[in-house]
């Protein structure tokens, strides 16, 4: 699905990324581990489009996309969750779901709008009683469920995810583990920066990040 060679990425003359080369298959399970600093934000954001200045070549389903925009990836079935979460804090749970649903209908086998909706509310049940309420009242915890919901209602084939189960309620890492195992279960690919280790035992492969180069591999 995702083939990256030769990966380099730069803020304005300070270098983040040294040729970093990694693969994504169907239905795979990848976790990038590195300590705070290391470049694994900054490689799933080269990866969707939004990060610093970047070259080398990315590949997607057999396409470059290394100068696609990152409205374009997004449409080509890339989802991109990001840390710091970035909802529209002013809009209902409801809404900001509502929201990132793509125009147009779906394309022949993809699920409908509806079904996607149905599908967030039944890995994310904690969220129904709270459809109404602003983001800005949720807690951390809660905004980070409501951010991959969000990025599922997009109908992802692979998932950029980006410190999912960091900085929230044991509880409430609990639930976002489980959910994205059964998205694992259910063939959704995942390319997932962590530090405490929750996915990567469930992974297909573990890569270490050090100084923005891809140390090792297991």
């Amino acid at each position: 699905m995702l083939a990256v060679e030769g990966l380099n990425a730069w803020y304005g003359q300070a270098q983040a990324l040294f040729d970093v080369s990694l693969s994504v298959g169907e239905g795979e399970l990848v976790v990038i581990q590195g300590l705070n600093g290391a470049g694994k934000s900054t490689l799933l954001q080269s990866l969707i489009g939004i990060g610093p200045r970047a070259q080398g070549r990315i590949e997607w389903q057999g396409l470059p996309i290394t100068d696609w925009p990152a409205h374009r990836r997004a449409r080509a079935g890339l989802g991109f969750v990001a840390e710091d979460r970035r909802l529209f804090t002013g809009l209902s749970v409801k809404e900001n779901l509502w929201i990132a649903v793509p125009l147009g209908t779906a394309s022949s086998g993809q699920a409908t709008p509806a079904q996607r909706f149905n599908r967030v509310m039944a890995l994310f049940p904690q969220l129904q009683t709270m459809l109404h309420r602003p983001a800005s009242q949720m807690s951390g915890g809660e905004q980070q469920m409501l951010a991959l919901a969000r990025t599922l209602m997009t109908a992802p084939r692979l998932l950029l995810l980006d410190e999912p189960c960091e900085g929230i309620a044991p509880v409430l890492v609990a639930a976002m583990r489980d959910a994205l195992l059964q998205l694992a279960r259910e063939g959704v690919a995942m390319l997932v920066a962590e530090q405490n280790n929750l996915l990567a035992r469930h992974a297909q492969r573990v890569l270490v990040l050090t100084s923005g180069r891809i140390d090792s591999a297991a």
